[in-house]
């Protein structure tokens, strides 16, 4: 069976440092970060006080303040970005068979906050059981692809993968092979995720996943640093939609870039550690490159998971250059967490956003807070550090994973007709 070419007809992002397409991109180019101190919850007494939260972002400048209230936060970044998304698209609603149109999303947690303060209030009160009659479609993670096909009437399939931190990378693999396979046209596609809350901050807290530089927030986020402590929390959402590339060619849609395939695996190792050499995340790449057909030596640019943690970011490292050999000094590797923060459900989406308009642009955004050097890394890898940098991309990358082992990565090629 021949597979069918898909490719990105749309992009929409809502995140810490932009709350659309543009302004996501030039803060990325820019160097931007976007931690700051918390604002949603007073976090006085918590061990970390900041977070890469959404700035100027009021979701009633989008949805009806009605609507709005029947949605969680990490639903109502899925419908912003997926809005702009279809949008950047110029899908033809009217003309498209929405049942070949599906809506695959991700979310490592979905609706945190409305779980928290519904248990929060009924802790509070006499035992009496006295429910928001939204509690349960607000708080389900698969809510947020059903509101997107509602509002926009696709039939197509419609669910939510669930893989902690590789939710949205999983997501997309899952729509490009339901386009591949012949089963739809368009998909739209992404993640998002709204964790910023008390029992977010606190559960990774105790984890002793986040970084605690209080003092600095700014800084906080340094991927691949030697004084990096941990990641930083981030909110928001990205939405890709990707189309049958026949199809897209025949409606004369302008296309980002062609995905040219996917791999995942597994650690099998622990909980929450990755493997230390990194095992899982070697077989996700390779498994990766042959579902894509290329080599190692054809990729340019990786966008890595990179969270600025002791363990994940060595081991990471190790697994690229034990895949792409000397290659991988020629690669141009990057940790667009060190802006973002980590968006943990969504960070797939929006990561592989920045790959997309890396190759689009020819400029690969910085890993910025880069200070130490770490002996554990290989100083031979281009980690673009603090500053942008020009570069031909044909093929791009985007490594995500997520706590119990979780790997996805994701491959993206320029278009050639």
């Amino acid at each position: 069976m021949q597979l069918k070419r898909v490719v990105v007809t749309g992009l929409g992002a809502l995140t810490p440092i932009g709350n659309n397409i543009e302004e996501y991109w030039n803060a990325l180019v820019n160097g931007v970060s976007g931690a700051a101190p918390i604002t949603h919850f007073d976090a006085a007494k918590f061990k970390t006080r900041f977070a890469c939260e959404l700035k100027n972002f009021n979701v009633t400048d989008f949805i009806n303040r009605k609507d709005a209230r029947k949605m969680d936060r990490f639903t109502q970044y899925a419908m912003v970005a997926s809005d702009e998304a279809i949008a950047d698209s110029n899908l033809d609603l009217e003309k498209i068979n929405k049942l070949r149109v599906g809506v695959i999303w991700g979310a490592g947690i979905g609706g945190l906050e409305t779980f928290q303060n519904e248990a929060m209030n009924f802790g509070a009160g006499d035992g009496t059981p006295r429910f928001n009659p939204f509690f349960i479609p607000k708080m389900i993670a698969d809510i947020a692809p059903g509101n997107i096909s509602i509002k926009n009437g696709f039939m197509g399939p419609n669910y939510t993968t669930v893989s902690a931190c590789a939710s949205s990378a999983n997501a997309m693999i899952d729509a490009l092979n339901y386009i591949r396979l012949g089963y739809c046209d368009v998909i739209v596609t992404g993640g998002s995720e709204a964790a910023v809350t008390q029992a977010g901050v606190g559960g990774f807290n105790a984890m002793h996943a986040l970084s605690t530089r209080n003092e600095s927030p700014e800084t906080a986020s340094r991927p691949f640093d030697a004084e990096r402590d941990g990641f930083v929390l981030g909110e928001g959402a990205g939405a890709i939609v990707l189309e049958e590339y026949e199809y897209a060619k025949a409606r004369g849609a302008k296309i980002y870039a062609e995905v040219i395939g996917g791999g995942m695996s597994s650690d099998a190792y622990h909980m929450t550690a990755p493997h230390p050499e990194g095992i899982g995340v070697i077989a996700v790449m390779k498994n990766c490159l042959e579902n894509s057909g290329i080599k190692p030596e054809d990729v340019d640019h990786i966008n890595t998971h990179g969270t600025s943690t002791p363990l994940g970011d060595v081991a990471e490292l190790k697994a690229i250059s034990e895949v792409f050999g000397e290659h991988a000094k020629d690669i141009n590797i990057n940790s667009t967490k060190s802006m973002t923060g980590h968006l943990l459900g969504a960070a797939g989406a929006i990561e592989s956003i920045a790959a997309i308009l890396a190759m689009k642009h020819s400029i690969v955004p910085p890993t910025i807070n880069h200070v130490n050097v770490d002996e554990n890394i290989n100083p031979e890898l281009n980690l673009t550090l603090n500053k942008a940098q020009n570069r031909e991309i044909k093929v791009a990358m985007s490594n995500t994973f997520g706590f119990g082992g979780h790997n996805a990565c994701v491959a993206f090629k320029k278009i050639q007709e």
